[in-house]
């Protein structure tokens, strides 16, 4: 029998208001520091009162020991954690067309909750990444993720390479950013079902990583800088994508 995750903390006024207004029935709980009463925190409590959200004032102290004295910003909630899915199986079940981003190497919680975030606006199914070369969800990603760390599944294998030939048993295209590809993304030839892979910036994708790719593209870059954030590059590709869906939609549709 599979047991409930334990709740997860979120801390932060957007990332907190965020996972009210979403989803404000996963919100167990509020602390607030007692001592601040500006428009933020009104702001607050007037949405987590009209959730039905129980809020408790408490000493700063309090909050400091929920994050190790962390940059909570004076909130803390605590959230029930949602069953996204505990395979790529299960999330893609039923997927006609898969969006995937898969993260190689990608350890920072800050480009990790980035990435997440860019992956729910795009409306991917799922961020893969390797067990032993990423961040894991921390309330760090949680924060910067703004509510998609919930949302999203982000799916932790033990084998990347393993679960790339698992995608491409569905159908799915590999397509790995590199900026040494000699193609641009804006001329590949870019399949509806695709898993774009992306590696951290300077590292780029491990060896295996990129020979398990179908196809490799370069972001064009038409300034000095020579490499762009792995949450920039995720979120280029991965609309670059959703902007060709939409156009084959309208083409089909008129």
């Amino acid at each position: 029998m599979s047991r409930e995750p334990e709740p997860r903390v979120v801390f932060g006024f957007h990332a907190v208001l965020a996972r009210l207004r979403a989803d404000p029935k996963s919100v167990l709980e509020i602390f607030l520091d007692e001592t601040r009463n500006d428009a933020r925190v009104r702001d607050l409590i007037t949405v987590a009162e009209r959730s039905g959200v129980r809020l408790m004032r408490v000493p700063t102290k309090r909050l400091d020991g929920f994050y190790g004295g962390g940059r909570h910003q004076g909130v803390v909630a605590r959230v029930a954690l949602k069953s996204l899915g505990q395979t790529l199986d299960d999330v893609l079940e039923g997927v006609e067309q898969p969006l995937v981003l898969v993260l190689d190497g990608v350890t920072d919680p800050h480009n990790v909750g980035a990435c997440l975030r860019v992956a729910n606006a795009a409306g991917a199914h799922a961020v893969v990444a390797p067990k032993d070369r990423a961040a894991g969800i921390t309330p760090a990603v949680s924060k910067v993720a703004s509510g998609a760390a919930e949302a999203t599944p982000y799916l932790m294998v033990t084998n990347l390479a393993r679960t790339l030939r698992e995608l491409k048993e569905r159908e799915v295209w590999i397509v790995g950013a590199d900026e040494r590809a000699p193609q641009s993304l804006y001329n590949a030839d870019l399949p509806p079902a695709i898993a774009w892979v992306l590696g951290a910036e300077g590292e780029g994708m491990r060896r295996l990583t990129r020979e398990n790719c179908d196809l490799l593209v370069r972001i064009p870059m038409a300034g000095q800088v020579q490499s762009l954030n792995v949450s920039v590059s995720a979120g280029i590709c991965l609309f670059e994508s959703v902007r060709r869906r939409e156009a084959h939609r309208r083409l089909s549709d008129s």
